[in-house]
């Protein structure tokens, strides 16, 4: 818990730190980069700390197709096992609840599909 405290204050940090207006070096660039691969990382083995196996291979299906929905339920996770709501491993039932959770908060809706079959003209005069 200590190291997303750790992570967030960080993240902070970068936020106010980094709209001066001055040149960015390569360095500090290669530097900033380097502290946001260490942070995600973190936040990998957080989460796989706090999820069941089943739960992380459905979480990261979901990144592939909605990228800032899985971040958000990752959020979500993370600041639960943050405040100690979390007392065992997130199993695949409880991600799909939180899933519909951040359903509702968004306002999104059930996807429409709609099929379109293709009609062929058989002519029989031939």
């Amino acid at each position: 818990m200590e190291q997303i405290r750790q992570r967030r204050m960080q993240e902070l940090m970068a936020k106010q730190g980094g709209g001066g207006g001055m040149p960015i070096s390569q360095e500090d660039q290669q530097d900033k980069e380097e502290q946001a691969r260490a942070l995600e990382e973190q936040r990998r083995t957080m989460l796989k700390a706090v999820m069941s196996n089943e739960a992380r291979e459905r979480l990261s299906r979901i990144a592939l197709v909605k990228p800032e929905k899985a971040r958000a339920v990752e959020s979500m996770v993370l600041g639960m096992a943050q405040r100690r709501q979390i007392t065992s491993k997130v199993s695949e039932e409880q991600l799909v609840s939180m899933l519909e959770q951040i359903n509702e908060q968004t306002g999104g809706s059930k996807p429409k599909i709609t099929i379109q079959r293709r009609r062929y003209n058989f002519d029989d005069d031939e």
